[in-house]
């Protein structure tokens, strides 16, 4: 019988290897997204210094405030929009884009497209 891998573990092990190959520094950092089944997190991270520069997520209060649901893909290019703002006001044009091991559509390439829209460089 062939046993299959289950969702979570394929794209824990995309991400070590999307890892391997992306890392932030202070002048090009990195756009970490995660999405979970209720709610979606962005973090732009300086990887040489090991800190977070910029967050936003769908569980702060003035971000779920304008929002109907925290997880579709209007909310995700809510939060794109979010972030690329907070980082432009934190001097942060240009970023890598680190989808986390989830596929490019839906929620993840909404997030990106208003992050690009809003400013962002990658």
């Amino acid at each position: 019988m062939v046993s299959k891998k289950s969702r979570s573990v394929v794209r824990v092990n995309k991400h070590k290897k999307l890892r391997n190959r992306l890392s932030g520094t202070a002048e090009c950092p990195r756009l970490a997204v995660f999405r979970s089944n209720n709610h979606m997190y962005a973090q732009i991270i300086d990887d040489t210094a090991q800190n977070t520069l910029v967050s936003a997520s769908t569980l702060q209060k003035d971000v779920k405030a304008n929002l109907e649901k925290t997880n579709n893909v209007e909310a995700a290019a809510y939060l794109g929009k979010v972030i690329a703002e907070k980082a432009i006001e934190k001097g942060i044009k240009d970023v890598v884009f680190d989808r986390g091991g989830f596929i490019y559509q839906g929620k993840i390439q909404a997030l990106a497209d208003a992050a690009r829209e809003a400013g962002l460089n990658f």
